[in-house]
């Protein structure tokens, strides 16, 4: 579903060159491999013999995540997935740990973080227009994608659901803007424990639920804002925006963080309305992919890649927490830490002028 996004972003960059692809269902792949001029397919265990790859993406379902992560590791490729980074914390650690040992890099979506929308709010904060921030809240509720998506049963098994699903875009937004978390409670539960898929292919197909679909969670951050996120596939319809930061000297509307771009909107001390700030650089177009272009860059920079491992470890210990801390009624210290992104360049980083050798 998500491959032909980064493929359409590899294509128009000048220092990454598609070499090989792997699907469990090979004539997938043999598809995608026809359409990208893609040269190689392979099955599986021979995908990681190829030591001509340098880097895999890893686009798989979450629960496999972390399988393919540490496969490529051992076989000596930096790698970069989808959201979340693994299943658990447990095999999250591992992924980090191993890559340290064997000197590679891991990155994870989100990069949406890195779009033109939220790096203008970063830069607008960072230039302290809103002053000193005080909290945020983030609302991302619908009624599932079994409306749009064909197979979403494995969006409602474990390591999924709306918190694992869709709460990746809206942490790493907010770390982005305001740093790391380091305490959250929360409570969460399920009020459908079946749907249907309303999608027109396979539509009238019912299946089960066995994770979360409702989720709301404080978070307390370590430069003392704290953050209010729901999280909910149970909802019909919502006036809320997605993202708001608060300051003490304004409030700034953050565009969806599941998109690159979208309306930046403003509201400074002593003014009665919102402005809209309009943006004029940056990556606006969707743009998946753009995280491992910033990750070889930073590879032959030798410098720390901004869609990390570590930040995405960060939020899969943040939703880990959210979910301990509803099952045990209590709050959660966050142990690990991360960096809070650095704002792209404006000259971006799609091509290889200036740094690339």
């Amino acid at each position: 579903m998500i491959s032909k996004s980064y493929l359409n972003t590899f294509s128009r960059c000048d220092f990454i060159e598609v070499i090989a692809c792997c699907d469990l269902d090979k004539k997938r792949a043999e598809e995608i491999a026809l359409s990208y001029n893609i040269p190689r397919v392979y099955d599986i265990e021979d995908f990681f013999q190829d030591n001509e790859i340098e880097l895999v993406v890893n686009l798989t379902v979450p629960s496999a995540h972390g399988e393919i992560h540490l496969r490529a590791l051992h076989a000596g490729k930096h790698t970069f997935g989808e959201k979340p980074l693994a299943a658990n914390t447990k095999e999250g650690k591992e992924i980090l740990d191993l890559a340290a040992k064997k000197g590679l890099r891991v990155g994870s979506a989100p990069d949406t973080f890195l779009g033109a929308g939220i790096q203008m709010c970063q830069q607008i904060i960072d230039d302290g227009q809103i002053g000193e921030p005080v909290g945020a809240t983030a609302f991302m509720m619908s009624h599932g994608p079994e409306s749009f998506h064909p197979r979403p049963q494995f969006l409602y098994q474990s390591g999924a659901g709306p918190l694992f699903d869709m709460g990746p875009y809206y942490l790493t937004a907010m770390i982005a803007l305001l740093g790391p978390v380091k305490k959250v409670t929360a409570s969460a539960n399920m009020r459908f424990t079946k749907r249907m898929i309303t999608a027109s292919e396979n539509y009238g197909e019912w299946f089960a639920v066995s994770t979360p679909t409702n989720v709301a969670s404080i978070l307390d951050f370590h430069n003392g804002s704290i953050g209010n996120m729901i999280m909910s596939f149970d909802v019909w319809g919502t006036g809320h925006e997605k993202l708001e930061i608060y300051g003490t000297k304004g409030t700034i509307s953050v565009p969806d963080p599941n998109r690159f771009s979208g309306e930046v909107k403003l509201q400074k001390e002593g003014e009665a309305h919102f402005s809209s700030y309009p943006i004029t650089s940056g990556y606006i177009d969707n743009t998946r992919g753009i995280g491992v272009i910033d990750m070889v860059r930073a590879i032959f920079q030798k410098k720390p890649h901004r869609a990390s491992g570590e930040l995405a470890f960060h939020v899969l210990e943040i939703m880990e927490s959210v979910l301990k801390s509803s099952q045990e009624a209590r709050h959660c210290n966050i142990q690990s830490i991360c960096d809070k992104p650095v704002i792209l360049p404006v000259s971006g980083i799609q091509t290889d002028q200036d740094t690339i050798n």
